[in-house]
């Protein structure tokens, strides 16, 4: 396949939605009904099938659907060493719900993983893939351990100390994903929604630095032929969110001092603020994608008031420069959205259509 911009102008945040037998077979696997190999065998399949859906949909960035997890971060942290998944006493709260009792916690010194299941995760992805499409891969982004109830003082003399050890971590499991072939990496983070949902907490400027300086560290070992996009969330869970907040508090640390290849921003409604905080974007060869497409609910939006939001932007960053995604993934956690799998493949398709009168063919 012939070398790509990335991300595309079409592109894609990277969940859908889980099918009905990939459902099944997890309930029945949770209920040991099913062995882990039936289980593995079945994701094979269904993610062979989404990646199908995805072509079919004229979709050119291709992902497994994070249809071989439960939760978009969750599964990928507990892997790495040091880190331990666990049933807290009280979930954390969304708007008007609460999420599964599940949540991860620091036992340890935190390094790569040599042997994490999610690099072989990568191969099957690439192999059913097998050059038909750009393939796009997902991982929480460090500053995920820098949250207030992974941080464990009894290993750690410092939320600093940690992150030392956590930018490691990162830059070998980047590596690691070259290593497998992967080109195209993003890592998911909802730290910078906390940051812009209470920029006045006494912490405010010290997390910031440090979820500045996590994601330099892995950035300055970056391969100069891989992509690394981020995507900024406020939570995503059957179709409710956690945080609001405009991008401002965080625009010229985030925009103005990381080189990101895309920044993957929500922009589906007021919820996010305005374009203003764009302005901070240095972005020699990066793109600004705007998530002005939700994933939240089925209704489609209106394709001249998603091309008069693009141009609002490019008052801030070049057109050539910005892209269209959905604002989020179809399905961040198991439980999925609340909308169709038909619903979900036509605000696909409306993102491809809107994105080639804007921009043209990738």
């Amino acid at each position: 396949m012939t070398q790509k911009t990335l991300p595309l102008h079409a592109d894609t945040v990277g969940s859908y939605l889980r099918t009905a037998a990939w459902k099944q077979a997890r309930a029945d696997f949770n209920a040991g009904h099913i062995s882990r190999d039936e289980l593995t065998a079945l994701e094979e399949r269904e993610v062979a099938k989404l990646v199908e859906a995805q072509l079919q949909a004229g979709i050119q960035v291709v992902t497994d659907g994070e249809f071989r997890r439960s939760w978009w971060h969750i599964d990928f942290l507990e892997g790495l060493n040091g880190i331990e998944g666990y049933e807290p006493e009280q979930a954390y709260q969304f708007h008007g719900v609460q999420v599964r009792r599940y949540n991860i916690r620091n036992c340890g010194k935190v390094s790569w993983n040599k042997n994490h299941p999610f690099i072989e995760h990568f191969k099957s992805l690439n192999r059913i893939v097998d050059g038909r499409a750009v393939v796009k891969f997902t991982i929480p982004s460090p500053n995920q351990l820098m949250h207030k109830n992974v941080f464990n003082p009894e290993i750690y003399p410092s939320k600093e100390a940690l992150a030392k050890d956590v930018q490691q971590a990162y830059i070998d499991a980047m590596l690691a994903f070259y290593d497998a072939g992967c080109r195209y990496l993003q890592l998911d983070d909802v730290y910078w929604g906390h940051l812009c949902n209470d920029p006045n907490a006494e912490d405010f400027e010290q997390n910031k630095a440090i979820a500045l300086a996590n994601v330099q560290a892995v950035l300055a070992k970056k391969p100069a032929d891989m992509a690394i996009t981020t995507h900024v969330c406020r939570g995503n869970y059957k179709s409710t969110y956690m945080l609001s907040g405009a991008y401002d508090p965080i625009a010229e640390a985030l925009f103005g001092q990381t080189a990101f290849d895309g920044y993957f921003l929500e922009y589906d409604n007021d919820r996010s603020g305005g374009f203003e905080p764009l302005r901070h974007f240095k972005g020699n060869k990066g793109r600004v994608v705007l998530g002005l497409i939700t994933s939240k609910f089925p209704e489609l939006e209106d394709k001249q008031l998603i091309k008069d939001r693009i141009a609002q932007a490019a008052q801030y960053v070049p057109l050539a420069q910005l892209a269209l995604s959905p604002q989020c993934g179809f399905a961040s956690t198991e439980e999925g959205n609340l909308m169709t799998e038909e619903q979900q493949w036509a605000k696909v398709r409306l993102v491809e259509e809107i994105a080639r009168e804007v921009w043209g063919e990738d």
